[in-house]
């Protein structure tokens, strides 16, 4: 196994490669994720014990319509933490397809794009101090994905919160890895 930086390990076998990119380690920001989880957690859980009270049909109305914001909230929360803690992206690159999955420990769909089908793969940074970079390195998301493809009509995005030297090195990598599988191909 060998490393681009401190966050993307890749083994390279004769027919395929595979890449995991982990989200980033920060101990103070998995803590504050976590508290503020569990908090939202708790304002929800207080909210159903709420409507074992005797409340009138208004009451019951806006409580029912802040269930409904809190849950929205609640599934972004806890999706952006679970990510924080146990998240992976893994890509494998054979043959015939270049393999996306996000992971939740192991769960998580692979979606496979036949490389034949893959056009433009290229680096996706924001300018500099605008909104979208403030936005995208932000702790609480999950983050802006750095490359991207276009794949039948859709552009395919992946490489969440990488550092540009990162991203140059993976870019590198897969077209790299790309070429050569199409090359493969051709013979």
């Amino acid at each position: 196994m060998k490393w681009i930086g401190e966050r993307i390990s890749f083994v390279d076998d004769k027919k395929r490669t595979t890449i995991v990119i982990y989200p980033e380690n920060v101990g103070w920001q998995k803590a504050l994720m976590g508290a503020w989880f569990f908090m939202w957690l708790t304002i929800g859980a207080t909210m159903f014990w709420s409507l074992t009270l005797k409340l009138t049909e208004q009451e019951k109305i806006i409580v029912f319509v802040f269930l409904v914001f809190w849950g929205y909230y609640a599934i972004r929360v806890g999706r952006a933490f679970l990510w924080m803690m146990f998240g992976k992206e893994k890509l494998k690159i054979d043959e015939t397809a270049l393999t996306l999955k996000n992971t939740i420990k192991d769960y998580g769909k692979a979606t496979p794009y036949f490389i034949e089908n893959i056009k433009k793969v290229r680096i996706q940074q924001p300018k500099e101090n605008s909104i979208q970079a403030v936005w995208e390195s932000s702790f609480w998301i999950r983050g802006g994905e750095r490359l991207e493809f276009d794949y039948l009509g859709k552009t395919i995005r992946f490489g969440r919160k990488l550092e540009e030297k990162e991203v140059k090195l993976l870019f590198n990598l897969i077209t790299k890895r790309i070429e050569e599988q199409l090359k493969g191909k051709k013979y």
